[in-house]
């Protein structure tokens, strides 16, 4: 068997159909819903996310205690070209802050409960050594992609299996909610890419900023795109082999995450734009997909917009975050958990002894 094909074979995992929703618990939910003492509707979409999660959780009274937070930290060879307002570096760094507790997701995750870890899926250093970091590398990060594809079959196989073992992870602990984030220097110019390949649209349109480019920066940014999507125009129809050639290690992760969850079970709450991105390669590659999706936040990234209209997403904030980690999840998982215990534990109209609406 060529290599072509046993990479086909090795990776039919990922086109596996996502698991059926539970109607009847959200229907259940729903009449649950109706039953409770406020107006109808007055709750606006916390009623809705009740239900939702109950259909997902195949239960009335769904729950998202337990909560597992996965960031995949890789780098990128495109970011030789000035892309990103920090060095390369910065992505060894910063593994090293979230081992030791001291991002912004580490006080996020502390302040929700949420347990956090770590995978190395190809730093240009090697920070799968260090204590607390899980060692799944693709490589010392993706080739420049811009003269050649990001990364090899190969290596595309071990990032998507890398999201695959940690939702592995999740379901074990008994999570019932899981998060991806993310880090990498040049990332949302991977991001951005991917994104232009799979709804056909012009790098002006969805590069942005990122780690904090001025204007010129992003248009820099936009010309190394469109340079990098004419190389690669003749392969981009597939989702898959765009994200081998333009994507990055930490997307494919999560791409493979976000497939898995689908399918096994496990509700998802997606961060931002490069996650959203990772989601919307998800999406075209298991059919379902999007069902077991909730989305987080607006990103201040200015191509969110366009992934979160094609992934027909309302997400539950709007608080100009573009930090990525999984960040702007874990800021909204309090929300999640209030809706699910107004839906819990507010009193019906029978059990409050109040008289319920005439229609």
């Amino acid at each position: 068997m060529d290599a072509e094909r046993l990479a086909t074979v090795r990776l039919a995992w990922l086109r596996q159909p996502a698991a059926p929703v539970d109607a009847d618990a959200a229907a259940r939910a729903r009449q649950r819903q109706l039953q409770l003492t406020r107006p109808r509707g007055s709750l606006g979409r916390f009623e809705d996310l009740a239900v939702v999660l109950a259909g997902l959780q195949g239960v009335v009274l769904p729950r998202v205690d337990s909560v597992r937070v996965a960031i995949f930290a890789a780098d990128h060879g495109i970011a030789v070209h000035g892309v990103s307002a920090y060095p390369q570096c910065v992505t060894r760094q910063m593994v090293g802050n979230f081992v030791a507790g001291g991002a912004a997701v580490n006080v996020l995750a502390a302040g929700t409960g949420a347990a956090l870890e770590v995978v190395d899926v190809g730093t240009l250093d090697d920070a799968g050594c260090a204590a607390g970091v899980i060692a799944n590398r693709c490589g010392p990060g993706t080739e420049d992609f811009a003269r050649g594809a990001a990364m090899t079959e190969r290596q595309l196989e071990t990032a998507l299996e890398a999201g695959r073992a940690s939702v592995g992870r999740a379901r074990a602990a008994g999570s019932d909610l899981f998060i991806g984030g993310e880090m990498g220097i040049g990332n949302s110019t991977s991001a951005a890419a991917l994104a232009c390949a799979l709804l056909g649209m012009p790098p002006e349109a969805l590069a942005g900023p990122g780690s904090g480019l001025d204007a010129a920066g992003v248009r820099r940014k936009a010309a190394v795109i469109a340079r990098a999507l004419a190389v690669h125009r003749d392969h981009l129809d597939d989702p898959l082999e765009a994200l081998r050639r333009v994507g990055g290690f930490e997307i494919a992760a999560l791409a493979g995450a976000f497939c898995t969850c689908a399918q096994q079970r496990v509700p998802v709450l997606v961060d931002g734009f490069i996650t959203g991105v990772a989601a919307l390669v998800s999406v075209r590659l298991c059919a379902g997909a999007g069902n077991w999706m909730l989305h987080a936040h607006r990103s201040a990234e200015p191509g969110h917009a366009r992934v979160l209209e094609a992934l027909g997403a309302n997400p539950l904030l709007d608080l100009g975050f573009r930090l990525g980690e999984g960040s702007g999840a874990l800021a909204a998982l309090p929300l999640m958990r209030l809706a699910c215990a107004l839906h819990a534990d507010m009193a019906t109209f029978a059990e409050a002894g109040v008289a319920a609406a005439d229609v």
